[in-house]
């Protein structure tokens, strides 16, 4: 290990890594790079009030071998608030992948957590990443952090096409249905919005904790606008909201290639999306065009409630030029099922705790809650 020190990274780092996340794709049917123009840090606010970005620098020149993410954050555990710690962004420069420096970078985490933010993490793993699933979980060494499993998550990019309905004047309301009245939010819907996650967020696991100052040119929700709120009311109290969040300004998913048969197929498969009303898939080097449902919170969680509610971003982000629309939610939820109605591409990802072994408490003592991850924050 003595190749590599591990340090906490500091702006003038940030060409470094924008550079490796740009340089190191992430291979599939279609290959992708996830990155952060023009500034990483830019988005760190969005993990985490408190972040940490920790680096790995080869000797003895110092290069950026490696990088990831320690944030922590108020979110609702079993109906209270508590600070709850992220690990993520975790990005090995291909050159030096085998070398140890997730073994190196653990011992420095370990250092970092003795400062008793929190007892514990979350973080995902997206299905079929064997190499993360090994080192992490399956052949984790011992002196790593326990990975313990808590959930499946299923994020639906729904496919865009066009509106399924007329939308009325953003200055009025977006549709009215079965009683309930939906329409943007307005500057003096923030309170009752803020008061309304805080009374219904806790009924899931690991849900946001906002205030309206998280929402008022706040880190916290960098690129959101009050405005994006669509918001259920029903003999007018708030019954559900969800926010259309876009955060192309500052992170990207930038297409890298294609395989083969979808690099010989896409032009006729383009010809057929352009047809159906469907934006074609961008070249090799241009990002994909989507946005988050975001802030997803629903009273009682009532299936119907959030179908209106879905239907009315759908018609937004459509407006608005988008090509996917990205839902995140947990498998045993029930709203997940609302939002598979639609055309979509399916993404699965596991949820963990992770704690080191004499800090089991934290994960022993969650309850049966559905979790909710707050996909736009990871």
């Amino acid at each position: 290990m003595s190749e590599f020190v591990f340090e906490l990274a500091t702006p003038a780092d940030d060409p470094a890594i924008r550079r490796l996340l740009a340089n190191n794709p992430v291979p599939g049917q279609v290959t992708v790079t996830y990155e952060r123009e023009p500034d990483y840090f830019l988005g760190c606010g969005t993990m985490g009030r408190f972040c940490q970005v920790l680096v790995a620098r080869r000797r003895p020149g110092g290069e950026v071998a490696a990088v990831a993410t320690r944030t922590t954050r108020p979110l609702f555990v079993n109906g209270q608030i508590e600070e709850v710690g992220y690990i993520g962004q975790l990005r090995v420069d291909e050159r030096f992948r085998g070398r140890w420096i997730v073994s190196g970078g653990f011992h420095y985490f370990h250092h970092l957590h003795a400062d008793g933010r929190v007892a514990g993490y979350v973080t995902t793993i997206i299905e079929g990443n064997a190499q993360a699933q090994g080192l992490l979980v399956e052949r984790a060494r011992r002196h790593f952090p326990v990975y313990r499993e808590v959930d499946r998550l299923c994020t639906a990019a729904i496919i865009l096409k066009r509106p399924l309905f007329r939308l009325r004047s953003r200055n009025t309301q977006y549709a009215t249905r079965n009683t309930f009245e939906i329409h943007p939010a307005t500057p003096t819907d923030l309170l009752t919005i803020t008061a309304f996650l805080r009374q219904h967020g806790p009924t899931k696991q690991f849900f946001p904790v906002y205030s309206e100052d998280d929402f008022r040119n706040s880190p916290t929700t960098l690129g959101f606008r009050l405005e994006d709120f669509v918001v259920a009311r029903q003999d007018g109290k708030i019954v559900g909201v969800i926010g259309l969040w876009d955060q192309s300004s500052y992170k990207q998913t930038v297409v890298r290639a294609y395989n083969d048969s979808l690099r010989r197929l896409r032009p006729l498969y383009n010809g057929w999306l352009r047809l159906s009303g469907t934006k074609p898939l961008p070249s090799p080097g241009q990002p994909i065009h989507f946005a988050y449902a975001s802030f997803i919170c629903i009273a009682e969680n009532n299936p119907d409630i959030f179908g209106i509610l879905l239907q009315n971003v759908y018609n937004l982000a459509v407006e608005r030029g988008y090509a996917y629309l990205m839902v995140g939610l947990s498998t045993r939820d029930p709203l997940l099922r609302v939002a598979q109605k639609y055309a979509h591409i399916p993404y699965y990802s596991r949820l963990y705790t992770v704690c080191w072994p004499d800090e089991a408490a934290f994960h022993e003592k969650l309850d049966q809650r559905i979790p909710y991850v707050e996909i736009a924050s990871l």
